[in-house]
This record gives C-alpha cells, structure tokens and sequence, in this order.
C-alpha cells in the first residue's frame, strides 16, 4: 500500500513537471506575427503636438536627444507649423482673436466654410479640416508662383512649395504672390514681428507636392 502511494506521488510529479515543460515550451515556440497591413489609416487627422527638431533644441537644451521628429512629411509640416503657431495649443485665442492651434483669423475661416468660431476653437478635428482646406485653397491661388519661383533662392532663401503655402498661411496668399514678384522687396511682417522670409525659410523643403489645389476648398 506504501509504495503504491509512492508510485501515485511519483507519477503526479513527473505529470505536472511533464505539463509545466509544454506550457513552458508552447509559450516559447509558438509566436504569431501580427500583419500590421491590417492597421493602416487613411487619415492625417491625428495630433502629434511635436515640435521641429529647432524647436525642441531651442525649448530642451539641456535634454538627451531622444524625441519624436515627423521628418519631412506633410503631418511633419501640420505639426511644425501649428506648433510655431500656437505651441500645438488647440483651445487657444491671440490677443489679436486669432484661434485654434494653427491661429485662423475668422475671415478666413468664412471662406473655408466655418462660421461658428466657437464650436471649431472647441472641436479639434475641425481644426485640422480647416488646415487641410486652407493649405489647398493657398496652393491653387499661388499655383503658378509655385511652378516659377520653387528653387530659386530669394535674398538667401530657398523657396519651395511647403515654404510658400507655410508663407501664405501666415501673410495671406495676396502678400506671398506680392513678395515672390517682387523678389522679395514687398515684404510683410505679422503683427509680432514675423516675417514672410522666416517662414519661407523655417518650413522649407516639406512633402507638400500632393496637396490638391482647389479653388473652392471647404471643409
């Protein structure tokens, strides 16, 4: 009777060690990969809120040199600019009533199909269809400034397509048409001092070059 019970003992441990060794291997051996083609998006809408690689030297200095950069990409340069802009900040209004992370004045959010100014300071998606919209509408208008004046430089700037329509959403399309033909002599600043050059500067060279031009751009 002992050494059944021996044996019984004998054989429960060498079962459970025989079931720990094929969970231990099955959890081991057996990887699935996962076809992220499955996960794909259509849509730039989503907020980074990053900055450039200036900016975030110029706001971390002393930080180690691990962040998210965008690169050149056309969230790149949404990102880029709204941070410039606002610092990324949707829900903000200038002293000036310009709102929202890329600082729309609400002229030109009439124009793009916005009337409720109060409802697009609060709706973050909205925001971001504006831009699209307005980057398409300042693309048709300034179509053949584009076409003749990208890769030449103008007073030590080399314009390009992200750097003009970046231009433009700062100075309006009418200003950065009047500059370009000008060869940079018809100059504008904002009222904060900043100029057509810098922003033809800080934003060239982006992935721009499939944003549709469309005279009538809405939202």
């Amino acid at each position: 009777m002992e050494q059944t019970a021996i044996k019984i003992n004998k054989l429960l441990k060498v079962s459970v060690l025989f079931i720990f060794l094929i969970i231990l291997l099955t959890g081991f051996s057996i990887t699935k990969e996962i076809d992220l083609t499955k996960y794909k998006t259509n849509s730039d809408s989503f907020c980074y809120l990053v900055p450039n690689i200036d900016e975030a030297e110029f706001i971390y200095p002393k930080e180690p040199s691990y962040y998210l950069y965008l690169g050149k990409s056309y969230i790149g340069f949404k990102e880029a600019l709204g941070f410039k802009e606002s610092r990324g900040n949707y829900a903000t209004v200038n002293i000036y009533g310009y709102l929202g992370k890329y600082q729309f004045g609400k002229n030109t959010l009439k124009l793009i199909g916005i009337e409720d100014s109060e409802e697009f300071l609060n709706n973050s998606y909205l925001q971001e269809q504006a831009f699209n919209a307005n980057v398409s509408r300042n693309k048709w208008i300034l179509r053949k400034d584009i076409k003749r004046f990208q890769g030449i430089q103008i007073k030590g700037v080399q314009i390009t397509e992200s750097g003009i329509l970046a231009a433009a959403h700062l100075a309006g399309a009418g200003n950065v048409k009047k500059y370009l033909r000008s060869g940079g002599s018809l100059s504008f600043c904002d009222a904060f001092g900043t100029s057509i050059e810098y922003y033809l500067k800080i934003f060239s060279g982006y992935d721009t070059y499939f944003v549709v031009a469309n005279r009538k751009a809405k939202v």
